[in-house]
């Protein structure tokens, strides 16, 4: 019996960590690239919404190179596996002081640019199963060098847990807008309804609202 317990609990660790993805290609108008993305050094969601790793992951290893891609180009990321768990996502640019590369994410330099959310009768994310998620950066953002970043979170186990990842872009050919920017971590109440919402919950979800700041379109 004994053996038998073990057992099972090694298969639903098994089966909790083939659930989990990472960010870890960078979609970069008709290009890709792994070597822009500050590559995850696991597959483990972060915890916390408040903590630091909220940014680009747990110390993540650090990118080799920085992209160049132009505004109005698509941008986004490949998974390494499915979205699995069913919950909302989104994709942030964060401008840089000054090179990229030496920027760690801190400070209110944030601003999102697109999102997926949830479609109801029945509950469901728009963003599961999906294997890459892109989107078009806004053409009237600022040329310089910034951090690409996307968010996911699972909502089948409150609090939510939190798949993140970042890469290294400079972008040329933009514009001159000026959109409200968010410090990460502080983009998110920890009490947000959008983050202790539970998939499974009964009565089911009738509305969802995605936590964080508006989407910026430029």
């Amino acid at each position: 019996m004994k053996f038998a317990l073990s057992l099972l609990g090694l298969v639903a660790i098994a089966q909790s960590a083939s659930a989990h993805y990472i960010f870890n290609t960078l979609v970069y108008g008709d290009k890709t690239s792994t070597a822009a993305v500050r590559q995850a050094q696991n597959n483990s969601p972060v915890k916390l919404v408040t903590s630091p790793d909220m940014r680009c992951n747990v110390e993540p290893h650090p990118a080799t190179e920085t992209v160049t891609v132009s505004a109005n180009d698509t941008i986004g990321f490949k998974l390494s596996a499915a979205i699995f768990h069913q919950g909302p996502a989104a994709i942030y640019l964060g401008e840089a002081p000054g090179n990229v590369s030496d920027w760690d994410g801190s400070g209110a330099r944030w601003f999102k640019i697109a999102e997926w959310g949830a479609t109801f009768n029945p509950v469901n994310f728009t963003d599961i199963g999906l294997v890459e998620l892109t989107t078009t950066i806004p053409a009237n953002t600022t040329s310089g060098q910034y951090l690409v970043r996307a968010e996911q979170f699972g909502l089948h186990n409150p609090p939510a847990e939190y798949y993140v990842g970042c890469a290294q872009i400079n972008i040329v050919n933009g514009g001159n807008g000026n959109p409200d920017k968010v410090s990460i971590p502080g983009h998110i109440d920890p009490n947000d309804p959008g983050v202790t919402a539970n998939i499974y919950q009964y009565p089911p979800l009738e509305n969802y609202t995605f936590p964080g700041p508006v989407v910026w379109r430029g």
